[in-house]
């Protein structure tokens, strides 16, 4: 992306004359470790080239004005610093906003407002995050700005409260984190509940990651996540009854099947050998991209997409045709849903040079099965979120 164009969109939308300065959070994918994170267990993401630009000058008055042009129907949306509260009228301005008000209310006074307008180049309903990008987008340009001295965990928490607290939507942390700890050419093992992490090389050689958009809406993400929520929770009521554990999470595969039986129903049992397997293959997963094995690696890709299909049931026709078809193609190493499920995005390891005949092939059989095309997007694994210091940087 080219920021010397944003730069004179801003001082067109503005009408400013002074260089305002750029800010840069990237989206995110879950690399393996699905459905793992609220189980007590891990998860394995990380920030890609995709992602949204703060561009941003303070003001002299109290006054705050955000601009999208990804929205630009919405116009300018002004605010100030004494009307912080969630306004619905607002609309996508309540992110940034969100974020202005966390970082006020931890302690941070700011003296000035500021003028900035968003660019998001994340694919719009693909599930790589783009809210908590934004929200990170809006916390360095924040620390940048007002030259803040900020933890950058501590960030991140303040993101995952605006979306909890602000905005009301229960996630977890694992997207602000990837976000705001991301790494070029690594992926991060992150313990949901205790924040301890740890960096992970990935050194791709001659594959790639290609992310593959279903385009299909998730209407059922919400219901269904909150339906395997509860069987995990009673899954996990039913093996305390032996064992003093507090989190599915803590589980080795062998204990797990020691004490499965212990497990009532046979759909809760199905949702907590997911939990606990993905979790060990998380852990693996790990080992196999110090080691450099790929081809490792991707087989759990596989053993993962296969879980979530036939024990967590989270898939649907559209993710399971993009994975089969994908392992069919020649160069690619695994291939499997990423994110909530019933829609979003597969990735695919894929071998550099046969890009080009995997898109037609995988598209070919999609379009012929679900009856629209599939998108296809090939990503880099890059840096958090920061300010970009060179007008006109690339990235």
């Amino acid at each position: 992306m080219d920021t010397s164009k944003l730069i004179q969109t801003f001082k067109d939308v503005f009408q400013q004359v002074t260089d305002p300065r750029v800010f840069f959070a990237p989206g995110r994918i879950n690399l393996i470790g699905e459905h793992t994170d609220y189980n007590g267990g891990y998860v394995f993401p990380a920030s890609i080239s995709f992602g949204t630009y703060a561009i941003a000058t303070k003001r002299k008055d109290q006054q705050i004005r955000f601009y999208s042009m990804n929205f630009e129907e919405k116009g300018i949306i002004t605010t100030s610093l004494n009307q912080l509260a969630y306004d619905k009228k607002d609309d996508w301005a309540n992110y940034p906003k969100g974020m202005v008000h966390a970082f006020s209310e931890y302690g941070f006074a700011f003296d000035h407002g500021f003028d900035v307008l968003f660019f998001g180049n994340i694919p719009n309903g693909a599930g790589l995050s783009s809210s908590a990008s934004i929200e990170l987008a809006t916390g360095v340009m924040l620390e940048g700005l007002f030259n803040l001295t900020i933890d950058r965990i501590q960030m991140v928490q303040l993101g995952q409260q605006v979306e909890n607290n602000y905005i009301g939507v229960n996630s977890g942390i694992m997207d602000q984190f990837a976000i705001g700890m991301g790494k070029k050419e690594h992926a991060i093992l992150l313990d949901c509940n205790t924040l301890d992490y740890q960096y992970a090389p990935v050194e791709l050689g001659d594959y790639v990651i290609m992310i593959i958009n279903t385009n299909k809406r998730r209407e059922l993400a919400g219901s269904k996540y909150n339906e395997r929520r509860m069987e995990c929770e009673r899954a996990l009521a039913d093996l305390q009854t032996k064992l003093s554990i507090t989190s599915l999470g803590e589980l080795s595969v062998d204990q797990f099947e020691a004490n499965k039986k212990l497990i009532k129903n046979e759909t809760d049992k199905k949702r907590a050998k997911h939990a606990v397997y993905e979790n060990q293959r998380t852990k693996d997963a790990l080992k196999e991209l110090q080691a450099g094995d790929l081809v490792s690696f991707g087989k759990l890709l596989n053993e993962s997409h296969l879980s979530l299909q036939h024990d967590y049931e989270v898939t649907g026709l559209e993710l399971d045709t993009l994975a089969e078809t994908a392992w069919k193609q020649p160069g690619v190493l695994g291939a499997r849903m990423t994110g909530a499920g019933f829609g979003g995005c597969a990735i695919a390891l894929t071998k550099k040079d046969q890009v080009e005949a995997f898109i037609k092939n995988v598209n070919n059989v999609y379009r012929n099965k679900i009856g629209y095309e599939a998108t296809f997007y090939q990503a880099t694994i890059g840096d958090g979120a920061k300010e970009l210091k060179l007008e006109g940087e690339i990235i």
